[in-house]
């Protein structure tokens, strides 16, 4: 055993703890037959910058359940690795050209790809170290980066399975286009804000000379490219105009009135320009009109030759003034709204969306999410809280084929080969001749794959897929993934997708969602917004078991979580509580080896069995939490045993008992109840906070290296004691209703006072054996106790605790004056306080007004004064005249 220091100091134990356990290997897992496995799969931080308060909160967790999965004898795996996060590292590597006045063209593909394995290898380092600085017991000798060559083999394996089975192909569609990026981007990558903009009434006269039909229209720019006018079939407005023609204006071309459903007869006039290459609901009515396909913006989203020599080159905004002035000036604009509409941008670079018509590959879903559908239907995949298994059924059930492509140049790219005649083929390596007409002149598409397609890979290639390894056949399926909600579509709906289809079982059987992480007023954390917090510097100042502590406290279940550095403080309180109780402990033991066991029941005092069992009922309660991913629950049962059951209650009983021991070797048993009770805490508590609980647990008896491998506290059922628990609250109430006493007289914490209890048969037997506690933790001399028929002393003051009367002796007329004048004094501002609040509660406007919570508090504050009053009242009565 060690010493324990008298100062907490978090940032050398944490250090040191964590170099011990790395220098040992204790994080490392490999198969073992005579062992269950437990893995987790990292959600992988991109490569983009370093980690934010929500990599914490998530890793936290993480970490959480591998520690407590070790201690339960588990095989635990926690698999850390990068993601080369595609379009991210675009947006980065841009801005850092950029600097420099130049972009990636001016680079070249091989340049700019140098470039970023640079801006990789550093950024890179620094997250894992982050990650070890929140003691994360990650395996780091299988840290895999998502572009690692046996992981670029298996995302080029499931690409060329799915391509020859017909459920990847290549088409032209309207998708997603960033024209600052350069990309397509997927639907669920399109982040809307609301946004003020102008709604434009524009008359498209008849072919034939009449007035014709105005339409709504929030980009008269894409006028260029309009083919059709669409009304609702049932709007009488224009029945009569249905299979007419009107003409565009600015272009003069003659275009239908079709009649479609889709149309919503309550937008702007009811009448809309149809635009299929521009509008994602215009393409689908273009399509099954046959209307023709006209784009008139470049994929830098600058209006091409259909704009002429008058538009032609302008970009999309500065086109829609150019436009909307000339419409102004030919009198077609027939009058402007202002209108507010969700506008999609770019999730990462915040550019307005284009939807644009491309040569895009496509992975059809349908046949991929029907199994995993099922499997959450069938609870093989079990979503914590529960109501998130509705928003991944109704994605799925509603899921449209995926866009993988992205016109990028960081990523894995696209395994097919074009030949000029035509041939495409999909390998693993570049083909030496064309298998239909054997020509040499092959080149590789240049497109990379999304980077949720290697992504979604991430359970089982990092175990060695597609090789049939050890690894895999051991650690697959996976036992649970910790995740955030804006990535159920992206990441793990697809995680299943690609588990059953390429392994044939589910990769993970509970998906916890984490809420995410808010500043105290709700706010979302961000840099840029200056409501952001880092979490290495919360580290610095409280250390990492403080923050991880804090964070885990906050997951109540909510969607959201509200944080604030007080509650870091806070925490750092609560550990420095556990560190002096366990100097207290360290310093009342010998050096003897630690018990599996507390001492036998019959050798225990009241104490020591109600404190034995308090725990055995927390370590049941605890086991059950983190069973059903209840962490708050595990925070708050950890807490209130070891702040207020051991230290507050069960450690000045203790001291007491080692004071005065009530017989000769009720000591020795107290020391040995002390010293298991807290190591055994110190257990529950390691998965939250590992470093503090290591170097108590290592300062304590104790058997094993390291607290990591020291058994779960587990089958505790035997060591409950309800009589013992039941003496012991009866006792503590007690205590509590004599310091209220106290408090209510003005007394001084070392004014001493004389106390007397008449309680019934048993409840004097509890109360007589716990004397000694109940006279030292109240100040009390001469502390007496009767039977509830014993006659009551005159002069005193009373108050009932249950069972129990409680009285104080008043021993001179001198103190009775100054205890009333003292009364008098409290009594007199009690009633202040009463009516000031009786009043306003009384007010209509105010109880109409106020916050519904605002009353509440103040209806339930007047309950305790009113309380308070009778206790005051009652005292100056016992005192007399």
């Amino acid at each position: 055993m060690t010493e324990i220091p008298s100062t907490y100091e978090p940032a050398r134990v944490e250090a040191q703890r964590y170099a011990e356990w790395l220098a040992h290997g204790e994080f490392h897992a490999v198969p073992d037959p005579a062992r269950r496995p437990y893995a987790i799969m990292m959600p992988l931080p991109n490569v983009t910058g370093e980690l934010h308060m929500g990599h914490a909160l998530n890793n936290s967790l993480q970490d959480c359940l591998i520690r407590w999965s070790r201690m339960r004898g588990y095989n635990a795996l926690w698999q850390p690795g990068l993601d080369h996060a595609s379009i991210a590292v675009h947006v980065v590597m841009d801005r850092r050209l950029a600097q420099r006045g130049l972009t990636r063209f001016d680079l070249g593909r091989e340049r700019f790809l140098e470039e970023t394995w640079k801006w990789k290898e550093q950024i890179g380092g620094t997250i894992l170290g982050q990650l070890r600085r929140l003691g994360c017991s990650c395996d780091w000798e299988r840290t895999t980066f998502t572009m690692d060559p046996g992981y670029a083999e298996a995302v080029q394996e499931a690409f060329i399975r799915l391509f020859r089975k017909g459920w990847i192909y290549k088409g032209k569609r309207m998708i997603n286009w960033c024209p600052k990026d350069q990309t397509s981007i997927a639907d669920l990558e399109v982040e809307y804000v609301e946004t003020p903009g102008v709604l434009y009434f524009v008359r498209y006269p008849g072919e034939d000379g009449g007035e014709g039909v105005v339409v709504a229209t929030q980009r008269p720019e894409t006028i260029l490219a309009d083919v059709a006018v669409a009304v609702h079939p049932e709007d009488e407005r224009y029945r009569r105009l249905v299979g007419t023609q009107v003409r565009v204006p600015i272009v003069g071309r003659v275009v239908p009135v079709i009649a479609d459903r889709r149309v919503e007869r309550g937008f702007g006039t009811g009448a809309v320009k149809i635009t299929p290459g521009h509008d994602p609901l215009d393409n689908e009515i273009g399509a099954d009109h046959g209307l023709p396909v006209l784009v008139c913006l470049d994929p830098q989203a600058r209006i091409n030759d259909l704009g002429g020599e008058r538009y032609r080159g302008m970009d999309r905004e500065a086109g829609r003034k150019a436009i909307a002035d000339d419409l102004r000036a030919a009198g077609a604009l027939v009058r402007e709204e202002a209108y507010t509409t969700n506008i999609g941008r770019c999730d990462r670079c915040k550019t307005v969306i284009e939807p644009y018509i491309s040569d895009q590959w496509f992975c059809r879903m349908q046949d991929l999410a029907r199994p995993a559908i099922q499997a959450v239907r069938d609870g093989r995949v079990r979503f914590h809280p529960e109501r998130w298994t509705n928003v991944y059924m109704d994605w799925m059930e509603r899921i449209r084929d995926w866009n993988i492509s992205r016109q990028l140049w960081w990523g894995h790219r696209i395994p097919v080969w074009y030949c000029p005649c035509g041939e495409m083929v999909a390998g693993k390596a570049a083909p030496e001749t064309c298998p239909r007409c054997g020509g040499a002149a092959l080149t590789q598409d240049p497109d990379v794959l999304d980077t949720w397609f290697s992504s979604a890979l991430w359970p089982f290639a990092t175990l060695g897929w597609p090789r049939e390894t050890e690894d895999l056949r051991y650690f697959y399926p996976t036992s649970a993934l910790v995740t955030a909600r804006d990535i159920i579509f992206l990441w793990v709906a697809r995680m299943v997708m690609f588990g059953l289809e390429f392994r044939g079982e589910v990769p993970f059987r509970d998906v916890y969602i984490n809420p995410t992480v808010l500043n105290i007023e709700g706010r979302r954390m961000s840099k840029t917004m200056g409501t952001g917090m880092d979490p290495l510097l919360l580290v610095d100042r409280y250390g990492a078991d403080s923050l991880r502590f804090a964070l885990i406290n906050r997951c109540t279940g909510e969607q959201d979580l509200r944080f604030s550095e007080k509650m870091v403080e806070d925490t750092r309180n609560f550990a420095n509580k556990i560190w002096n109780a366990a100097r207290f402990v360290r310093m009342n033991l010998d050096q003897a080896p630690a018990p599996a066991t507390p001492p036998a029941r019959s050798a225990l005092g009241l104490a020591d069995r109600w404190i034995v069992s308090r725990f055995a009922r927390c370590a049941l309660e605890v086991t059950h939490s983190l069973e059903r991913f209840e962490f708050r629950e595990v925070c708050q049962r950890l807490y209130d045993f070891v702040w207020s059951e051991f230290c507050d209650w069960y450690v000045e009983m203790a001291k007491q008992d080692l004071r005065e021991p009530p017989a000769p070797a009720h000591a020795a048993v107290t020391r040995a109840t002390l010293g298991w009770t807290l190591a055994e805490a110190m257990k529950l508590l390691h998965p939250i906070m590992p470093s503090l609980t290591e170097e108590i647990w290592q300062a304590l008896p104790h058997e094993g290296r390291t607290i990591m491998r020291a058994p779960w506290p587990d089958g505790m059922e035997r060591w409950i004691d309800a009589e013992a628990e039941s003496q012991i609250t009866l006792v503590i109430d007690v205590i509590r209703a004599i310091r209220g006493m106290r408090a209510d007289l003005g007394l001084a914490p070392g004014e001493t006072v004389k106390v007397e209890l008449f309680a019934p048969e048993r409840p004097q037997a509890t109360l007589e054996e716990a004397e000694r506690y109940i006279a030292s933790l109240t100040r009390t001399f001469g502390l007496a106790i009767h039977p509830e028929t014993a006659p009551r002393p005159r002069g005193g003051l009373s108050s009932l605790c249950g069972p129990v009367e409680i009285t104080m002796a008043v021993d001179s007329r001198e103190a009775a004056q100054a205890m009333r004048a003292r009364l008098q004094k409290q009594l007199a501002a009690v009633t202040r306080d009463l009516a000031t609040l009786e009043g306003r509660l009384r007010t209509a406007e105010f109880i109409e007004k106020a916050p519904a919570e605002v009353v509440a508090a103040d209806r339930r504050r007047r309950e305790e004064l009113s309380t308070r009053r009778a206790t005051l009242e009652r005292y100056m009565g016992g005192l007399g005249s």
